[in-house]
């Protein structure tokens, strides 16, 4: 749109905002000059040359007026000009001019008036018909689709966009393009921004937001501010969290490709806008030390923190990456995937780091972590380097019900994986663990810290072999079985949003820093050492729900507001489930060469004495005999405490008569 075209939109725009009687004065006003410019102009056909008014023709003028204005009221030509500027305007107008017609030229032809000819009388009625209904149809065609179309958007979302900066103006201009919203505005707290114009719209404090809600008609606030700080963007987001606006935001810059900001850009607030932290810059040389032009197999390659794995370590550019995963289509995604990147037939870079990117030779492998002859075969063809072992089960309920299943997959997966990698050569296993393993309350965390154990005692046992390390951390943001997906399902679905306790809290970090720590930990590892990640303060998960429900532009329902939007539900602690996380048994965490990496000094079992539990354990699952599961368990597992009954379904079934069948 050039600039003629924005003046002429703003002219039209600024008519259309007049009050009614102001419309009104000016169609008057319109018709008054047309009066008497037909007045002249039908003296000038009739003399046939440019005519220059008399007083006598100011008569004619004057007659015009005062017989049309009465006329046009009449017969309601200035009641809503838009609307009716259509086929029964002009037959209004018509009904009118002939009116106007007989009075006109009774009074200056038939009766006549000195120094007015008579052919006037005639003439300017139908001049003046002309006029009229052409000013009518201009206006129509002019101003009726733009009316339309502002009726039409005061129902659009109104935007203000947070942030004047580059990314700002360029989403504005993807705004202005699109017709799916109303751009109002932009907020900045430069103080020579406020109060100016950025591309015509103004630049508001953000201080003045709420009174600007309810006076311009303000739904949605944009962020567009993706080079501040995590803890800058939180401070603004606490700012925003209590006004009734929908809050999207901008990635930030490492996630923004280079070039124009669009609207498809713009996100719902993730959880690591609410709670994120700036990253640190990782150590190179420790991400690459067991990766680059290595063989890297790594186990459950498609689950949330596997696939991300997989990410990150195709980036290092290993020779070889093995994807081993037990589900078809989680494997075929992550593969899909990761062959658009970094497979054979990926693209060279251009410019700065032009050249050609080394393939990553990609090989999906389906395999359950539980079948020792698939997973030996695997290692023996393969001969990895380093293995990250990310295979567990980790829904604490399901596993809780399913114990003996959750303890074969977390706790001889991993004995199984380790003793074939250890078998093939690998220099480096690494374990990804849980803060669940610290004193647990339900198998899931048991069963992580027991392979934790597994991998304690194979490397006090066979010293100088495999490097055999764990990485233990909280929640990561996103995962599945996350509550932040699940609470914006259900704030979408109008809510209730469903939680265990209003006191529970947890630890939550963002997949890729998860990814990068855990790499970065295992190349520090010297043989059986357990590295905890430094995941921050932890955060009550009722106050993350109220957050999200506030940032969504919506209101928690509640005693105290009971007109609000989503409610919050409190369905009581489920089967296993804690309170609160810790990341560490004892309290003497030791610093490494990362600030986020702390390592733990944990007690461990030898191996003789490990290998004689864990044969009782698996004696006492082929039975499934749960009650007997815990008894072993608490006595492996330094300070696990189940809560509840035994809540296994087959245990529990009516019909259970497994002894029967194992007998069989």
């Amino acid at each position: 749109m050039d600039n003629r075209d924005n003046q002429r939109s703003f002219a039209a725009t600024s008519l259309l905002h007049m009050p009614r009687v102001a419309k009104r004065l000016s169609a008057v006003a319109v018709d008054v000059a047309l009066c008497a410019l037909t007045v002249w102009l039908a003296l000038c056909l009739r003399l046939e040359h440019w005519v220059q008014l008399e007083p006598a023709h100011w008569w004619a003028i004057m007659g015009s007026v005062l017989m049309a204005l009465p006329l046009f009221i009449r017969f309601g030509l200035y009641r809503a000009i838009f609307r009716y500027a259509g086929w029964n305007a002009m037959v209004s107008l018509a009904q009118a001019m002939v009116l106007y017609l007989l009075f006109y030229a009774t009074v200056f032809t038939v009766i006549s008036v000195p120094g007015v000819p008579r052919t006037v009388g005639v003439i300017q009625p139908l001049l003046l018909l002309v006029a009229v209904g052409f000013s009518r149809v201009v206006v129509r065609y002019w101003l009726g689709g733009l009316y339309r179309t502002l009726l039409q958007r005061e129902h659009l979302p109104g935007i203000l966009i947070y942030g004047g900066g580059q990314a700002g103006r360029q989403l504005a201009a993807a705004l202005a393009r699109g017709s799916e919203h109303r751009l109002l505005g932009f907020l900045d707290e430069d103080k020579q921004l406020q109060g100016n114009t950025l591309d015509g719209r103004t630049v508001y404090d953000p201080a003045e937001l709420v009174e600007l809600i309810p006076n311009l008609g303000v739904t949605d606030v944009l962020l567009a501010l993706p080079s501040v700080t995590r803890q800058r963007r939180l401070e603004i987001l606490d700012a925003l969290r209590h006004l009734p606006v929908h809050v999207r935001t901008l990635p930030g810059m490492s996630d923004l490709a280079a070039g124009r900001v669009t609207m498809s850009d713009m996100r719902e607030l993730d959880i690591e806008d609410l709670l994120g932290r700036d990253p640190v810059t990782p150590n190179e040389a420790l991400l690459n030390r067991l990766i680059r032009g290595k063989v890297v197999a790594i186990t459950g390659a498609g689950g949330s923190i596997g696939s991300e794995l997989c990410r990150q370590i195709a980036a290092c550019q290993p020779h070889t990456l093995l994807l081993i995963e037990n589900s078809e289509f989680a494997l075929y995604q992550i593969h899909r995937e990761l062959e658009a990147l970094f497979g054979s037939d990926t693209t060279p870079l251009e410019g700065e780091n032009a050249g050609a990117v080394p393939a990553v030779q990609l090989v999906p492998l389906l395999a359950s972590v539980q079948d020792e002859a698939r997973i030996a075969q695997i290692m023996q063809a393969w001969r990895p380097d380093t293995v990250y072992h990310a295979a567990a089960y980790k829904h604490v309920p399901l596993v809780e019900h399913n114990p003996v299943q959750g303890l074969r997959n977390n706790v001889w997966g991993t004995w199984v994986c380790a003793r074939a990698a250890q078998a093939a050569g690998a220099s480096h296993f690494v374990l990804i663990s849980t803060d669940k393993a610290v004193r647990p309350t339900n198998v899931m965390g048991a069963s992580k810290r027991l392979a934790e154990m597994v991998l304690q005692a194979l490397a006090e046992a066979t010293p100088g072999g495999t490097t055999f390390a764990m990485v233990r951390f909280g929640n990561v943001l996103g995962s599945s079985g996350s509550v932040v997906p699940l609470f914006r399902e259900q704030i979408q679905h109008g809510g209730p949003i469903t939680l265990t306790h209003p006191d529970i809290t947890r630890y939550f970090m963002t997949i890729p820093e998860a990814a990068q720590l855990v790499i970065q930990a295992g190349a520090m590892a010297h043989g059986g050492d357990v590295f905890v990640l430094d995941m921050g303060e932890p955060v009550r998960i009722i106050d993350l729900a109220q957050r999200m429900v506030e940032l969504s532009g919506l209101q928690v329902k509640s005693d105290e507001n009971p007109t609000g939007d989503i409610e919050i539900q409190i369905t009581g602690l489920r089967p296993g489930e804690k309170l609160y996380e810790e990341l560490l048994i004892g309290d003497n965490p030791q610093p490494t060469q990362h600030t986020r990496i702390m390592k733990a000094l944990e007690d461990s079992l030898p191996w003789d004495e490990l290998q004689t539990l864990l044969q009782a354990l698996d004696d006492a699952m082929v039975q499934n005999d749960v009650t007997a599961v815990r008894a072993l368990l608490q006595t492996c597992v330094q300070g696990y405490q189940p809560t509840g009954e035994v809540v296994d379904w087959l245990h529990s079934s009516p019909g259970n008569n497994l002894d029967a069948v194992v007998r069989a």
